[in-house]
């Protein structure tokens, strides 16, 4: 992630981003260490995901948070950054579990290479090992690490059920968003002001913010399981599951029969062969261009929250992040 950042100008100041690329590698290296099980066949398991790389948004997140003060001791930004990613992996195997997903950042997913009960069980051990690296910290990061699972799988349990009669299909959709993705993202960012001291005023913007970024970064995603055929997954995963994303969702908006009548087709199940076709008409639609200006006005929200932080290289640094997030969408 650092990497993409730095070409992307999120850390511009040189000294700053030497300092936060080097925090980010320290963490990629106890992320490695903390996944060792007792059984090598475990250790192997639990490394799937992780070898396969990934953003390290959430660690980032951390690093940036923990960096808006000064003094910070290194080992709780570190423990602090392991406890969100981890978590972020662990949900990641039960996901292509319940998605019967077939890759994941461009390997084989872990419920194909192992099966779904090894690949729910690595994601309960990722999860152990995050609750025992989040007890180093202290009873609010506890609290906070609780509460934030809570609300992840009440988000994933959600998307699963899908919408109760009389819901607004929309307000249901960017509720579970809320719960499966932003809530994390939000702790991440949180607890590296945690980390750094921050007073409780700051750490209810940092919350705020974190939760609008993770609404854009999340939209961006659903958004790309359209668009793009090189996010490292089949596109049209979520049309697959039959999980109504944003895309699909404004397809009620637009008041035209035609796209009422696509969207219903969607909701009712696709077969197989008609995926790549929706797909298609999809990328093409205005529907497309709508989903990106929500994923921008996100991200903007996220931003304006950014005046009541310290002024610093980490926040200029997260008003950055704001924009390669928004800019992604395009």
């Amino acid at each position: 992630m650092l990497a993409a950042v730095r070409k992307e100008g999120v850390v511009t100041d040189e000294g700053f981003a030497g300092a936060v690329a080097d925090d980010l590698r320290r963490i990629e290296t106890a992320l490695q260490r903390v996944a060792v099980a007792e059984s090598p066949f475990v250790t192997q398991a639990a490394r799937h995901v992780i070898d396969a790389g990934g953003k390290r948004f959430r660690p980032l997140l951390v690093v940036l948070g923990a960096r808006l003060g000064s003094g910070i001791e290194q080992w709780r930004m570190d423990n602090a950054a392991l406890v969100v990613e981890l978590t972020h992996v662990a949900s990641l195997y039960h996901d292509d579990v319940m998605d019967q997903a077939q890759t994941r950042r461009g390997v084989e997913a872990a419920n194909v290479h192992y099966g779904n009960t090894v690949s729910i069980l690595v994601g309960d051990y990722l999860f152990a090992r995050a609750s025992s690296i989040v007890c180093t910290l202290g009873v609010d990061f506890v609290a906070r690490q609780a509460e934030t699972f809570a609300r992840l799988v009440q988000g994933q349990i959600g998307e699963t059920r899908g919408p109760a009669d009389g819901d607004d299909p929309m307000e249901h959709y960017l509720h579970v968003l809320d719960g499966k993705t932003a809530s994390l993202i939000a702790t991440s960012v949180v607890f590296g002001g945690m980390v750094a001291g921050l007073a409780g005023d700051q750490l209810a913007t940092l919350d705020e913010f974190g939760r609008h970024l993770g609404m854009a970064f999340q939209l961006h995603d659903d958004l790309i399981d359209i668009t793009s055929d090189t996010s490292g997954k089949a596109p049209g995963a979520d049309l697959r599951a039959g999980v109504a994303t944003l895309p699909v969702l404004l397809l009620t908006k637009t008041g035209k029969a035609a796209d009422q009548a696509l969207f219903d087709r969607i909701r009712a199940g696709l077969a197989p062969a008609e995926i790549d076709g929706v797909i298609a008409t999809l990328r093409g639609h205005e529907v497309i261009g709508l989903a990106r200006q929500q994923v921008f006005d996100r991200a903007e929200q996220a931003r304006a929250l950014l005046a009541g932080l310290p002024q610093c290289a980490a926040r200029d640094a997260l008003d950055q992040l704001c924009d390669q997030v928004g800019a992604r969408s395009n």
